[in-house]
């Protein structure tokens, strides 16, 4: 037998503490808390979008470290409001763990906002993508400037940069890409119309902003609108304190991205506000870019209704999409509107194929009003919510159902007891 040198008893040492240290290894990963939990599809959740659980469910783990695995793969994920939102693609299972990661890297922001010549800007991987105007926009020289206006959403971008929305047309001056003033509306026996703004009964006005988010799964702001009354004796008021949030997030796709429009209104006249029924008026208006007319710009709704029949008519969802501006292909918007919202299936104004003198400009808008009057009680908070999936490309009725039932009814997040 061979005596223990000095060399031969290092190497023994250094093995046993390899040995120890791997058993160490394992003892920790087995005994290691792990947050595990499924989506619950509720029968056809096919389509990516976002989705939450409480903070308070993860115990007590330390939030900075935290990572989300789905499938084994990283998910981005963003902690707001006591939740951590994430976009669950169900392509890569309803399965997912989280669990505190020791060397966890801080992730850059993917979605972020940026105030540049009198817009916010809505950024997806440092790419405008929408844009909301809270500084004044002025009509062309020589047309009355009774016609400006703040606090609407222009322009929207498709992901590859083509311009969905357009301000201030020849024909309709008060036309302001995205937005949603109340037309026929009376103040105790005073009409006034806050869309028409030729007429100069009232406006739509940006007044601040209550807070802008960014993040690595979605980014929003929500800004503070006043609806003012001219036609008041002695100088104008404000007939309506609007909150308007608007949430982008991020698919994880390179041809659609999605966002969330959120009106939240109140009125603070001692009797309220009549809004009366008519075929325009509040919801939500989009005006389209020029480019689509009458022969290369189609709609499809929920209920099967075309361009040629579905003004008028109530709808969950609609798609409207039109040629690119290569004209290589097209592109277009998929408007949802909630379960929660009023007159749902809500009712639409699309503008006949013949429009325009004939030109069949595009105009879209969810009009909850169109076909019976609202009574908006004084100091009550109202609400309705609207989903849109900005796409290039193609974007099937099967697709805009899915999306839509993910909107309707949000999927939940189930644990899973290790």
């Amino acid at each position: 037998m061979y005596p223990l040198t000095i060399n031969s008893t290092k190497q023994i040492k250094t093995k046993l503490y390899i040995i120890l240290t791997f058993c160490l290894f394992l003892f920790t990963c087995c005994n290691k808390e792990t947050y595990r939990f499924e989506i619950q599809e509720d029968g056809g959740f096919l389509q990516s979008g976002p989705v939450s659980i409480e903070i308070k469910d993860l115990e007590d783990k330390n939030l900075e470290k935290l990572t989300l695995i789905q499938n084994g793969k990283s998910v981005r994920f963003q902690i707001k409001d006591d939740k951590v939102w994430f976009v669950h693609n169900p392509e890569n299972g309803n399965l997912y763990s989280i669990e505190e990661a020791s060397n966890k890297t801080v992730d850059a922001k993917a979605l972020d906002t940026q105030k540049k010549d009198g817009s916010l800007q809505l950024i997806a991987d440092k790419k405008p993508l929408l844009s909301y105007r809270y500084e004044m926009t002025y009509p062309p020289v020589g047309v009355d400037s009774i016609f400006k206006k703040s606090g609407y959403i222009h322009p929207i971008l498709t992901p590859k940069g083509d311009t969905l929305t357009r301000i201030q047309p020849h024909d309709h001056y008060h036309h302001y890409g995205l937005w949603g003033p109340w037309t026929h509306t009376r103040i105790d026996t005073m009409r006034v119309d806050f869309w028409n703004l030729g007429e100069g009964m009232g406006t739509v006005l940006f007044k601040e902003f209550k807070n802008t988010v960014s993040g690595n799964v979605f980014s929003s702001f929500t800004a503070e609108q006043e609806h003012i009354d001219f036609k008041t004796k002695g100088s104008p008021q404000v007939a309506l304190n609007e909150d308007l949030t608007i949430n982008l997030w991020d698919l994880g796709l390179t041809d659609r991205y999605m966002f969330d429009y959120t009106t939240s209104f109140s009125s603070p006249l001692e009797n309220g506000i009549l809004f009366e029924a008519y075929r325009y008026g509040g919801g939500i208006g989009l005006r389209f870019n020029e480019r689509w007319k009458a022969d290369n710009c189609t709609v499809l709704t929920s209920e099967g209704n075309d361009r040629l029949t579905a003004d008028g008519t109530n709808a969950r969802w609609c798609i409207v999409s039109g040629v690119s501006s290569d004209g290589q292909g097209t592109n277009g918007i998929l408007f949802m509107s909630h379960p929660e919202n009023r007159m749902h299936p809500e009712p639409m104004r699309i503008w006949p194929i013949d429009a325009n003198e004939g030109r069949g400009d595009m105009f879209f808008e969810f009009c909850p009003i169109r076909h019976e009057q609202w009574k908006i009680e004084p100091n009550r908070e109202y609400e309705l919510n609207y989903r849109m999936v900005v796409f290039d490309g193609e974007l099937s009725a099967e697709e805009a159902e899915a999306y839509w039932q993910a909107f309707a009814k949000f999927p939940e997040a189930k644990r899973i007891e290790n």
